[in-house]
């Protein structure tokens, strides 16, 4: 290979490590026109332990080899003075989370809530079972903390504004004492013990201070018995931090390397959620940093130093943003992978003017994440990921275990797809490693996979292609089962469809549960579909769901790294609140607003992010009085006066969410938030929907296509001579009409009968037709 010249600090790369494949998209300079750049796409399987110890650093050293020409031997130090950042998401997090992998660490918890996070919420997710298996606990030793705060007075008290504690203009002293009921006629409230204002504005009562000589004693013997990571957890930490903050401390100085204290990573009211997040954090982090340091050990110093001249290193975050190395913890890291995704969907489909809604599919090795995208990410603050709720902005991706990898079994008389998984060792039949029957065979049998054009990186040797006798041999035996248990000759075909018809309802079932269960109507949706197994089911799916637009990027394979690419750094800050919206608190709230707005800024500032291409989204978190509902909203625009209108705002969402308003009820202000946005880019070129409506079509003929191959449709049966086409033959404005194959190097779509498909600039535009 010949050397060439690489500017330095001119490569940007991003790797999405995911459950079966590591994808690796990067751009570089292109050395005949600097101003222009090129693409490099790396696809590698996540987990390869007798060719490469870390698919990412694996990745890249393929990607620098690539670039610059020299030769890069596996396993040697990477330099990365040509790197001008790194963009990573991943699955180790969610990974370990599933699979209860994460790391050993003790729970400390107010006194008398030692059973607290066993007994949860009371939510039982499937009533009828006779045999209740409630999912164990992250934590494996409790101990109870002798300390205990209290709220003075009830938010219930009709008359709770009148009978509150009046603090002077500072908030430092009190003003006069708690005139409601239980007061004790004295005082300043209900008893004896300081009282402080907390961060929400409420009055706190300390009855205890924890006493940290005895707490020394305790966290000295947990560390000598092994543990090196501690979740904390306290009652009312959320508006009174300090107590914990003590705890932290100490537990540092005894030696403890993670301490997630729960006021710190989100201080939200409700303590089952917020105690369930940090015992996740304490469980997850230190795996991630684990993982985290074995990566950044294949490169050079520069990488961590993260000083200006360094190759800035980021991280997805579960809600779409990238974070720096500091603000990235497991916690924040459970929906990495998929987020990438989502932000590439939303950013190469969405139209500011036109306003269709989309749906984006994506379509992995384990699992099919689906989700929508109105404008902007629908974000949820509480969501249950493998029986742990947890407390944390991610994006509302709904997951289900119906992907490329997934196990095809018959069952009781039924055909099931998934929830087993292949997964990259040993994976589906035909990758040659003696894997079980998956989807992926399924479509190879039926002709939407073709082992010509497959990467040949399978079996021992990782250079033989797909092997589809391995998948024939399976499927005989189980239909051979299915016509002995059914008296029936069905032909193999049908058998192997019916798999897939059934793999294809699963992955609908999540997209409706997003549309038609929230009000939307799905048909008016454009499907954008992504991952590497997305083009063989897409055309199937929107015609059960009956969407007509189907777009299938050009990277949509590896959509999640490409993503990382388009995606904004974020910084958010939130504080409690507990404050009923009225015009006297609306001064108060602006004022807190502000001041997370400017230290949001500050923030964003030292990140590099400054004057328009920072955004900023301001929010309250509200509720009706008496519910425990509360929806994070962002204001109605602002009125001719410059105010911002939450409550307007509120009560449109609360409609469009459930139906009805709560006129009588008062409203009330949870918490109070800043999301600050450090855009990557200003402008992403026209809309994909601008370009379609101006281009010239011109339908694509037999003859240019690379080769046929026999390929099954529904209620058609087997198409002998479908011709496929390779896309990077086909040019812009082309058009093809179903049936026909559309393949590149890292994916193969399928067209049906009756589809047509028009390449534009950066995506497949395929309409179904009837």
């Amino acid at each position: 290979m010949s050397m060439i010249e690489v500017p330095d600090r001119s490569i940007r790369i991003c790797a999405d490590r995911g459950g079966t494949f590591c994808d690796v998209h990067a751009s570089y300079p292109d050395p005949g026109n600097p101003n222009e750049r090129k693409d490099i796409v790396v696809k590698l399987l996540s987990q390869d332990t007798a060719n490469y110890g870390d698919a990412p650093t694996e990745g890249i050293r393929r990607v620098l080899e690539t670039v610059t020409g020299e030769t890069i031997p596996r396993g040697s130090v990477l330099d990365t003075s040509k790197i001008d950042y790194i963009r990573l998401s991943t699955t180790v997090a969610t990974n370990a989370l599933l699979e209860r992998k994460g790391h050993r660490h003790a729970l400390l918890i107010t006194k008398g809530f030692k059973d607290l996070l066993l007994i949860g919420n009371q939510s039982r997710p499937r009533i009828f079972d006779l045999n209740i298996r409630r999912p164990s606990p992250l934590y494996s030793e409790v101990i109870e903390v002798d300390e205990r705060v209290t709220l003075v007075g009830y938010t219930s008290d009709p008359k709770s504004e009148e009978n509150a504690i009046q603090w002077n203009d500072d908030g430092s002293s009190i003003q006069r004492g708690y005139r409601g009921p239980g007061w004790d006629g004295e005082g300043n409230a209900e008893g004896p013990g300081d009282i402080v204002r907390g961060i929400s504005g409420e009055a706190v009562r300390i009855l205890k201070r924890p006493d940290l000589d005895l707490l020394r004693h305790d966290l000295q013997r947990l560390y000598d018995t092994g543990y090196r990571s501690l979740a904390i957890v306290l009652v009312h930490s959320y508006t009174f931090p300090e107590h914990e903050i003590q705890i932290g401390k100490l537990a540092r100085e005894v030696g403890f390397t993670q301490v997630s204290e729960s006021s710190q990573l989100l201080p939200m009211i409700k303590m089952v959620p917020r105690g369930v997040s940090s015992t996740a954090d304490a469980y997850l982090t230190p795996i991630l940093r684990e993982y985290l340091d074995g990566f950044f050990h294949g490169f050079d110093t520069k990488l961590k130093d993260g000083r200006i001249k360094s190759p800035r290193v980021e991280f997805m975050g579960s809600d779409g943003g990238l974070l720096d190395l500091n603000n990235f913890s497991g916690l924040k890291s459970i929906l990495s992978g998929p987020a990438g995704g989502v932000v590439g969907y939303a950013l190469t489909s969405w139209d500011a003017d036109r306003k269709y809604p989309i749906i984006g599919l994506d379509v992995g090795g384990t699992s099919t994440d689906v989700s929508r995208f109105d404008g902007r990410y629908e974000v949820v603050y509480e969501t249950t990921t493998a029986g742990v709720t947890i407390q944390s902005p991610q994006l509302d991706i709904n997951t289900v275990a119906a992907g490329g990898g997934s196990c095809l079994t018959f069952r009781n008389g039924l055909f099931l797809a998934g929830p087993e998984s292949a997964g990259a060792q040993p994976g589906p039949a035909c990758y040659r490693k003696g894997g079980p029957l998956a989807v992926t065979d399924a479509n190879l049998l039926l002709g939407r996979l073709i082992p010509g054009y497959f990467p040949k990186i399978f079996g021992k040797s990782e250079k033989e292609p797909l092997d589809s006798e391995a998948s024939r041999v399976a499927f005989e035996k189980v239909a051979k089962e299915i016509n002995e248990s059914h008296e029936i000759n069905l032909d193999l075909d049908d058998i192997v469809y019916g798999f897939i018809k059934v793999a294809n309802e699963t992955m609908c079932r999540p997209i409706r549960a997003l549309t038609e269960a929230r009000g939307y109507s799905t048909g008016k949706h454009v499907l954008a579909s992504f991952g590497g197994a997305g083009g063989q089911h897409a055309c199937e799916i929107a015609s059960l769901l009956g969407i007509k637009t189907i777009l299938i990027h050009r990277y949509s394979s590896i959509l999640s790294a490409y993503g990382l690419a388009l995606a904004d750094r974020a910084y958010e800050l939130q504080e409690p609140s507990s404050a009923f919206y009225s015009a006297q608190t609306r001064r108060n709230l602006t004022v807190r607003l502000d001041k997370l707005t400017n230290d949001v800024k500050a923030e964003l500032k030292r990140q590099g992010f400054e004057g328009d291409r920072v955004k900023v989204e301001r929010m309250l978190n509200m509720r009706f009085e008496g519910t425990d509902t509360a929806l994070m909203v962002l204001p109605n625009e602002n009125d001719g006066d410059g105010t911002e209108d939450f409550e307007a705002a509120f009560r449109r969402v609360y409609k469009a969410e459930f139906g009805f308003l709560l006129d009588t009820k008062s409203i009330i202000v949870d918490d109070v938030k800043v999301r600050g946005i450090g855009k990557t880019f200003d402008h992403l070129g026209e809309s994909v929907y601008l370009e379609i409506e101006r281009l010239e079509k011109h339908p694509v003929t037999r003859d240019r296509a690379d080769s046929t191959y026999s390929v099954y449709f529904d209620k058609v049966g087997r198409v002998a001579d479908t011709p496929v086409f390779l896309l990077d033959s086909l040019v812009v404005g082309d058009e093809v009409a179903g049936p026909a194959m559309i393949i590149d190097n890292t994916q193969t779509i399928v067209i049906v009968p009756g589809a047509r498909a028009v390449l534009t600039s950066k995506h497949l535009y395929i309409t179904l037709g009837g």
